[in-house]
């Protein structure tokens, strides 16, 4: 569900743009507002859905990402979530840095948008597809393969027959 996101990222050349307020001169009259991140849709899309993936799967206990952070030996800093090696990590660890980077925006203008510029955001989502392939049996006599992005995906089936002449 949320790895249908990782072309249209991949893609994507601009994720959000910093406001500044350049128009007022911080009197009372024309006080300056605060500069904030204005986030593409996206951006917002991924936001949305991705509550929606933790409040219908609550098995990942996402809301304390915190925690499944720290017991994977990882902080809630920027640091250390960038610096994880995602192939040790299972797919709880990877969908908590994503809530994590989320959560960190309530906290930190522009760090979500820094996680998205800097490739973090497709990096974990290219993980969480790379551990749903490997959670997926097939045999080599079959192939599912799926072609879209965002607004979908189209399934394809290879089925190889194999013919046996006996002589």
């Amino acid at each position: 569900m949320l790895t249908k996101y990782i072309g249209r990222i991949s893609e994507s050349e601009s994720y959000g743009e910093w406001f500044i307020d350049r128009e007022n001169d911080g009197t009372s009259e024309h006080p300056i507002q605060m500069p904030y991140v204005n986030f593409n849709e996206l951006v917002d899309l991924f936001v949305t859905e991705f509550y929606q993936f933790s409040e219908s799967h609550p098995e990942y206990q996402l809301t304390n990402y915190g925690s499944i952070l720290e017991n994977n030996g990882l902080k809630w800093d920027d640091v250390s979530m960038r610096n994880v090696d995602v192939d040790t990590i299972d797919e709880q660890c990877t969908l908590a840095l994503i809530m994590g980077a989320i959560r960190a925006e309530r906290f930190c203008d522009g760090a979500l948008l820094s996680f998205f510029k800097d490739g973090y955001i497709l990096k974990w989502l290219k993980r969480l597809k790379a551990i749903d392939n490997g959670n997926s049996k097939t045999s080599i006599e079959e192939i599912y393969f799926e072609i879209g992005g965002l607004g979908g995906y189209d399934t394809y089936r290879m089925i190889f027959l194999v013919i046996i002449q006996l002589i």
